[in-house]
């Protein structure tokens, strides 16, 4: 074990973490072509078609929103069920399989369907996200400690690579159909879907056959289920040994809030000021071929000057474009909105799962990601429900980014209150 760890100290991008990381190019191709693109897109033009606007976006407003809650619920026991018995990678697995069979079925939903399209998207966000917090965790079993924020940093670039190189072909059969052999926009979206779960699965292979899963170094001889309820009642109860990382998690649950639902609503947002479908893909081509290099220098600086640096000047950059969107009028404005958050987009999520790393004990790793990701998904109810509670008052769109800034804000003043080199016990 220490010469694995010495290995991984002086190879950061080891065939494990490339493995690991190959995981990230795989599913996010669900994150931009299905969250980001191809699902708003179809539920507004074809599941919903003919639908009031405001309607198209409450219904993705609380979708996300319910789909959030059922992971925050579930995350803080699967990730001490994957620390008590050694799951991590099964239970990976199993939830990234759900995704992408979801996924793939929503190739198969019809025109004006949108309580279903609404349910398989349901199930495909539960499985994408519950997957996370084993992909997450098992960061600290592939890297060592000093490299948390260059290896987190290559996973999400990685990641924004193989999802903008996907969608491009997306982007691609849309512009031609002819020369893919579809007849239709909608066979082509519906194609996408599908090879979107079939991209999942495949890249997910890589790391199920060769990370290496450190065995749990608590045994018990009680069954994983009812070890896993005992252990997480006896963190809740000691959470105080972690003010800490309490302090860090407030801070997350908050200003990751603004960004997820900017990224769950951007497209809904372009939409509705009246972009074409091309332009809003084309602008989320764009957020995602700048943050594959943007994402890397995040993790450099991160690396060279702390997290904490990187995470406040993304913070600063979403509250420009806070400010920004309510004087959003043509498309090109859009287009340097999509450079400005490809730029710190990767950074800000990086670097905030690289700095949580550092803080956590090691040995718990996939507990208390599953504490992360909880309030990730708690955080991720609350904007999408301002959202659809600001396009129910009003039909003015240019609302929808605003009544996030309170979220950067805050979230990055109790971040400064973290402290980096804490002891765990006096923290």
């Amino acid at each position: 074990m220490p010469e694995q760890s010495a290995k991984q100290s002086a190879h950061p991008f080891n065939k494990q973490v490339v493995a690991w990381a190959l995981y990230d190019w795989g599913n996010s191709a669900f994150a931009l072509s299905v969250i980001a693109v191809l699902f708003p897109l179809f539920l507004g033009s074809y599941w919903s078609a003919g639908d009031n606007g405001s309607a198209v976006t409450m219904r993705l407003a609380w979708i996300t929103s319910g789909s959030s809650m059922i992971v925050a619920l579930c995350a803080p026991l699967l990730g001490t069920l994957a620390d008590v018995g050694g799951y991590k990678k099964r239970l990976l697995f199993a939830f990234a399989s759900l995704g992408a069979l979801m996924t793939v079925g929503l190739s198969l939903v019809g025109e004006g369907s949108w309580p279903s399209a609404l349910t398989l998207y349901l199930f495909a966000m539960v499985g994408f996200y519950c997957a996370n917090i084993f992909y997450d965790s098992l960061l600290v079993d592939v890297a060592d400690s000093k490299q948390y924020h260059l290896v987190s940093s290559y996973g999400f670039a990685v990641g924004y690579c193989g999802g903008a190189l996907l969608l491009g072909l997306h982007v691609w059969m849309l512009l031609s159909p002819a020369t893919f052999g579809f007849e239709t926009s909608v066979q082509v979206i519906k194609f996408a879907f599908f090879s979107v779960g079939v991209w999942w699965i495949i890249f997910l292979l890589p790391l199920m056959f060769v990370v290496s899963e450190k065995k749990p170094t608590v045994q018990t001889r009680e069954s994983p289920l009812q070890a896993s309820y005992q252990q997480l009642l006896a963190t809740i109860h000691e959470i105080s040994k972690y003010r800490n990382i309490v302090m860090f998690l407030l801070a997350y649950w908050l200003y990751i809030d603004g960004v997820l639902t900017v990224i769950f609503m951007a497209v809904n947002f372009g939409q509705r000021l009246g972009f074409s479908s091309q332009d809003l893909v084309t602008a989320l081509m764009i957020t995602n071929f700048i943050g594959f290099p943007a994402t890397l220098l995040c993790g450099w600086l991160g690396h060279r000057f702390g997290p904490r640096f990187v995470i406040y000047m993304g913070l600063s950059i979403y509250i420009i474009v806070a400010c920004w969107a309510l004087f959003l009028q043509e498309v090109r404005q859009f287009y340097f909105m999509a450079v400005t958050i490809g730029l710190v987009q990767g950074g800000v999520q990086s670097m905030s799962r690289s700095l949580y790393a550092t803080l956590i004990p090691r040995e718990k790793a996939g507990e208390f990601f599953g504490f992360y990701n909880m309030l990730g998904k708690f955080s991720a109810v609350i904007g999408p429900i301002f959202v659809g509670l600001v396009a129910m008052v009003s039909d003015e769109p240019k609302y929808m980014l605003i009544v996030l800034m309170p979220l950067f804000l805050l979230g990055g003043a109790l971040l400064a209150k973290v402290r980096l080199h804490a002891p765990l016990q006096n923290s």
